[in-house]
């Protein structure tokens, strides 16, 4: 049997390509890096603002490329949100993830509603610096900064205005990672309202974008839970999907 599927959503800024630095550790999954339009393969097409059109624009991207019963999601920070939506919506359709990965987020109602996305050019660049993991010869470079900010914005937006209902809950079990710096840390565990499949976490040493430091031990974390998930459902059927 060909290796599982594994679905990676971004971050806010992020791409198809921001994964790079897991991918080659990542060796028992079939992988696909999804993204958003306006950036990376998707230049051309225009920017989202609106979290459902995004989820929506993920399903059918996830849709396309399904082959297989055996598929989980992992989103990072926006991507999070993204994740836990997109399963439901794939569970409203009898596609069942066997995990949903989630980290540098501690989940839809865990922290209050902020709009940096309105924020002026000086002070929006301001709070990127302090959330870290964009290069500083990014801000040093006003033509990729140009390029640049409009996506971060719009995908601000979108995760600050996001619609994931407090009622939003999966079966598939939920792993949640944070990073020990991370301002939402102390409420990691508000991922186990959204599943009724089990929930665990972890944190690892570092602030938002700790996911880079770790490679290793997310890959790790991946295989042993989709591993344990399989093993817990064996019995029933996991998808919609015929195996190929």
């Amino acid at each position: 049997m060909k290796n599982p599927q594994l679905f990676l959503l971004h971050f806010a800024g992020g791409s198809c390509y921001s994964f790079q630095f897991l991918i080659s550790e990542l060796q028992g999954f079939e992988v696909f890096a999804l993204e958003l339009p306006g950036r990376g393969k998707r230049t051309q097409e225009a920017l989202l603002t609106d979290f459902d059109a995004a989820a929506q624009d993920i399903f059918d991207q996830l849709l396309a490329k399904l082959t297989s019963p055996h598929f989980v999601l992992y989103g990072h920070s926006m991507g999070a949100y993204l994740a836990l939506q997109v399963s439901r919506m794939l569970e409203n359709d009898k596609f069942f993830p066997a995990h949903v990965f989630v980290s540098g987020n501690a989940g839809p109602g865990a922290s209050v509603a902020t709009q940096r996305f309105l924020l002026g050019r000086s002070d929006f660049v301001d709070e990127l610096r302090k959330m870290g993991g964009v290069p500083e010869e990014l801000f040093e470079n006003d033509e990729l900064l140009d390029y640049f900010l409009p996506i971060v914005r719009a995908d601000f937006q979108i995760a600050e205005q996001n619609t994931v209902a407090q009622s939003c809950v999966v079966q598939a079990p939920i792993y949640a990672m944070m990073g020990s710096g991370e301002e939402q840390v102390a409420s990691i565990a508000n991922w186990g309202r959204f599943t009724t499949g089990g929930f665990q976490h972890s944190v690892l040493t570092g602030g938002h974008f700790f996911i880079h430091d770790h490679p290793v031990a997310i890959a790790a974390i991946l295989d042993d839970q989709y591993r344990q998930s399989v093993l817990k459902r064996a019995a029933g059927p996991v998808s919609a999907v015929a195996d190929t």
